[in-house]
């Protein structure tokens, strides 16, 4: 399997995208002893691959699913709260970083990986990776509100509404909401603007990749070879977008 030359670079020599584009535009990077200038060079699992001159090994990436507790913040580092990276052992800790993030009293699934290009396709709205809450309410949610949500609402300070998300509606105070999109706070923003609070919230999917029930909040574990290809590949766009 190939990849682009730039995200060879990004993955194997600690430099961000732009940065690895601009060490090959200016031709500090051959490939098979060649140089190259052009960042969509495709790279094959044989390829030798040098930045300034040093070859370059296949770094092995890491991909991990989280089952987030409340009280946690999702960065990678925080002078005030614990993160979620504070649940796995420094040694194995590495460049990883949250592939988007949950609110400190947010529960559910998060994805750790050290894979930047992966992560950018979990998070764009253009990767398709809708992400699926589980939510309480503090009032029944009227069917005027659900139609609403499903329609698109306009959030404050905001120039355009939201995508239409999907309802299920599993008590009486209790739904799940699926969006395409992942704007700051947007479930509690989506309930406030509709006249209602959320006062429970967990995530419990993105794209096709549901959180595992045998994780206790606070442990991880490793995303199959499937779960990682999932992403990007357009599983679970909302109907009728």
């Amino acid at each position: 399997m190939s990849i682009r030359l730039d995200r060879f670079i990004s993955n194997n020599a600690s430099l961000t995208r732009s940065e690895a584009q601009r060490a090959i535009r200016t031709g500090r990077v051959s490939v098979d002893e060649a140089t190259v200038t052009d960042p969509a060079w495709r790279v094959g699992e044989e390829s030798s691959v040098r930045f300034e001159g040093a070859e370059l090994g296949r770094r092995r990436l890491c991909y991990l699913m989280l089952n987030k507790p409340a009280g946690l913040v999702c960065a990678t580092r925080d002078g005030e709260h614990r993160t979620v990276l504070d649940l796995i052992p420094g040694g194995e800790r590495g460049g990883l970083h949250p592939a988007g993030r949950l609110d400190k009293d947010t529960t559910g699934l998060v994805l750790l990986t050290d894979d930047g290009a992966w992560s950018h396709r979990v998070t764009s709205p253009r990767g398709e990776c809708a992400k699926v809450y589980r939510v309480g309410l503090a009032e029944p949610l009227p069917e005027s509100a659900r139609r609403a949500l499903e329609q698109g609402v306009e959030l404050r300070g905001e120039r355009r509404p939201t995508l239409p998300a999907e309802v299920e509606v599993l008590g009486a105070r209790e739904i799940r909401l699926t969006l395409q999109e992942g704007k700051y706070h947007q479930v509690k923003r989506m309930l406030a603007a509709v006249g209602n609070r959320v006062i429970s919230l967990e995530r419990e999917r993105i794209g096709a990749i549901s959180l595992d029930p045998a994780l206790a909040p606070g442990a991880y574990r490793p995303l199959t070879p499937d779960e990682v290809a999932s992403v990007g590949s357009h599983p679970s766009r909302i109907s009728g977008q």
